[in-house]
């Protein structure tokens, strides 16, 4: 039997038994999820609501209908080479540079809270910029954390310009490395400007970038502005681009682990197939805070064990197409 006649039943039966047993998957098993996705993503396609993504896909050689795009398997895979596999994550203080590259672990506190304890009051409330600026500090200060996460939003800043106070109290309280969501592509605009101030230059800025771009696809299968424009952007920039799908097995995804597995590969490989057109060789992670949908309570279990299946899987995946991962855990 073909390689292409046994996708779906590896997708369909052998995923599905190594989910359930915790089984690393296999090569057979890896190569039915890409030659799955690259199917989705050549035949059925992504939406991508961009008029400048979708001009710079047509411009590659994808099939634009409307906001419909359908990604040639070529292009797919040319991307996944041209991406790197080693990326520096530079710090403002050089001593706080972190290299990230195949198999070496990184841990680093997660994001984005909306309420908090406050530390003196006990009150539990919305977070505030201060509230950023405090944990950003505690960040920093933490030895085994090389890189600093947007820990909460400044809920007190008005929504349109939040991402800049965001970046603005995490640049004042750390030197190491920062991850932060820009939404959307003036703030993005914004931020490497005030990143290229402190670096001295767009240049500079290219060889030590001090901020990596957190962007979300929105599944299933859509790449909004807020995503398309900042991978775009920050690739011209030399900036980081995180490729963060955050699908919902059973809801915004297939119920099974393994269908779920092919619709997250498939955006995670659209927006790097667009930072590759943006800017060949452009810095990307492939990376995961998929879960599944709570059915009784309407909610996503950032703890629950699927998202450890499906973390785990994508670590695999990211290996398998040598791209650095990031992967949330529970």
């Amino acid at each position: 039997m073909a390689k292409k006649e046994k996708t779906t039943a590896y997708v369909l039966d052998t995923m599905n038994s190594a989910f359930s047993y915790g089984n690393k998957l296999t090569e057979d098993q890896l190569y039915a999820i890409h030659a799955a996705s690259l199917e989705v993503l050549s035949q059925v396609g992504i939406k991508v609501e961009s008029r400048k993504a979708r001009d710079l896909f047509a411009e590659a050689g994808a099939t634009v209908a409307g906001d419909n795009v359908k990604i040639p398997v070529h292009l797919v895979e040319e991307s996944i080479q041209s991406a790197p596999s080693v990326i520096l994550l530079a710090g403002r203080n050089p001593k706080n540079d972190y290299v990230i590259k195949q198999k070496k672990v990184a841990f680093i506190n997660f994001g984005e809270g909306v309420n908090v304890i406050d530390p003196y009051t006990k009150e539990y409330r919305r977070s505030t910029k201060v509230d950023l600026e405090r944990n950003t500090r505690v960040a920093d200060a933490i030895n085994v954390l090389p890189i600093a996460y947007r820990s909460v939003a400044s809920q007190d800043i008005p929504g349109p310009v939040q991402a800049l106070h965001n970046m603005e109290a995490m640049f004042h309280n750390t030197s190491k490395h920062i991850f932060i969501g820009p939404d959307g592509e003036k703030n993005a605009l914004k931020i490497i400007d005030m990143a290229a101030k402190i670096v001295g230059g767009r240049e500079e800025l290219k060889k030590r970038p001090i901020v990596t771009f957190n962007v979300c696809p929105t599944s299933p299968l859509q790449l909004n502005p807020a995503a398309s424009d900042v991978i775009i952007e920050g690739a011209k920039a030399g900036i980081p681009s995180n490729i963060i799908s955050m699908a919902l097995s059973g809801a915004t995804a297939p119920v099974t682990l393994a269908g779920t597995l092919v619709t997250h590969n498939a955006e995670v490989l659209s927006a790097v197939v667009l930072s590759q057109i943006a800017c060949k060789g452009a810095p990307v992670f492939y990376a995961s805070s998929t879960s599944i949908m709570d059915m009784r309570h309407l909610t996503t279990p950032v703890g629950s064990p699927e998202l450890a299946m499906i973390s785990n899987a994508v670590a695999q995946l990211s290996q398998y197409y040598l791209l650095p991962s990031f992967v949330a855990g529970g």
